[in-house]
């Protein structure tokens, strides 16, 4: 079985409304449900052209390329590319209160669509008890996570009520940087096409790390049990979060997650230092890998992956590395990113139908003990001990 730790399943889904126009106006949520649609449907355009594997190949992500993979348990993404984006600010301003109504609306698509149409199949889990319910039952579990801390809102006060509100919903993991500077974290350059310099030129941040709107996310993850998501951050950022865990939990018992990336072989620093990795293997965490092309061989190839077979060298490199650093596998996951625009994939690696070769793979590479660490029990640990859930 695969746990895949940040799998973007609701990026397909769109809102559906019942009833005629001038009815849904008069109500917030109908409104919101107009508006949530419509711009759903153009990000389903853009992912036709910049995100699935061709424009009528339809999502890399959904119940039965789940199953057909393999994956028992998926981490399932929500997250608001119009807010992050806001149209009414520049990519550097605070962002809004409204944020996290959105995130919750979002949550109640995801747990309807599940439901009415994936019944006895999937569903969404809300906490440990429900998780090992559907594991036992079969059935796909998936769990809401936040990618981006920019949701939670204006203020320290704001983002902690968010995060109480999310966390009595079941929320997993927040990431709590992102794409943008929206002064809560400073994060890695995490577009492939451009240069550090080049981004950093177009999109500024400050030579800081964790902002007051980023320690307010640290201290309410860590006192409502959910995990904490070191992905996208920038080295400054990564530093500012160690030494608040440090203070707010010197015994080290809270977790840590990077959810979707790899070892630094090259010079993205959206991938992990091995100062990181130890720093993480420290706290019993776990890193998730990625399975986007651009940072998977950044310092590995020369070009892109066009086998199966080579996509499992790049990705045996990063276990085999995190392994040398840590000195096992308990700390190695897979986190794929599918349907997080990180077109192209690695080769032979294209939906989540195809992650059943990488669970094959590591079973004849590794002992089926760390073949079942990497896989799927290194996430599970982490949940069962650490989360709360709603």
């Amino acid at each position: 079985m695969i746990a895949d730790l940040h799998n973007h399943y609701p990026m397909h889904i769109v809102p559906e409304t019942h009833g005629d126009v001038l009815r849904l106006v008069r109500s917030n949520r109908g409104r919101w449900r107009l508006l949530d649609q419509l711009q759903k449907r153009a990000v389903g355009v853009a992912s036709r052209i910049a995100n699935y594997e061709s424009f009528h190949s339809g999502p890399r992500s959904t119940v039965p390329l789940l199953r057909e993979g393999g994956v028992g348990v998926a981490l399932s993404v929500l997250y608001s590319a119009y807010d992050e984006m806001d149209p009414e600010t520049r990519h550097h301003h605070p962002p809004s209160d409204a944020y996290v109504h959105t995130i919750l609306n979002r949550m109640d698509v995801v747990e309807e669509e599940v439901a009415v149409q994936h019944a006895d199949q999937a569903r969404v889990v809300r906490g440990p008890a429900e998780l090992e319910a559907a594991l036992e039952a079969g059935e796909i579990a998936l769990l809401h996570c936040l990618e981006g801390g920019f949701h939670l809102g204006l203020t320290p006060r704001a983002v902690d009520r968010a995060v109480a509100a999310l966390a009595a919903r079941g929320l997993a993991y927040v990431t709590i940087a992102h794409l943008f500077w929206r002064r809560v974290a400073t994060h890695a350059n995490a577009i492939p096409f451009l240069t550090d310099r080049l981004f950093f030129l177009l999109f500024p941040q400050p030579r800081a790390g964790l902002n007051d709107l980023g320690r307010a996310a640290v201290r309410a993850l860590v006192r409502e049990r959910v995990l904490i998501d070191l992905s996208h951050m920038s080295e400054r950022s990564l530093n500012d979060t160690f030494a608040l865990l440090d203070e707010l939990d010197p015994r080290r018992s809270v977790p840590v997650l990077a959810t979707h990336c790899g070892y630094r072989f090259g010079s993205q620093e959206y991938n992990l230092s091995e100062r990181t990795v130890r720093r993480i293997a420290e706290r019993d965490g776990v890193v998730g890998l990625i399975l986007a092309e651009a940072q998977s061989t950044d310092g590995l190839r020369d070009s892109p992956t066009q086998t199966l077979g080579q996509s499992l060298d790049v990705i045996f490199r990063h276990i085999d590395r995190l392994r040398e650093i840590t000195g096992s596998h308990r700390h190695t996951g897979i986190g794929s990113d599918l349907d997080g625009f990180i077109k192209p994939t690695l080769a032979g690696l294209q939906s989540a139908g195809d992650l059943r070769h990488l669970e094959l793979a590591l079973r004849h590479r590794y002992a089926d003990a760390d073949a079942e660490l990497i896989a799927s029990q290194n996430a599970l640990r982490l949940l069962r001990g650490f989360w709360r859930g709603g």
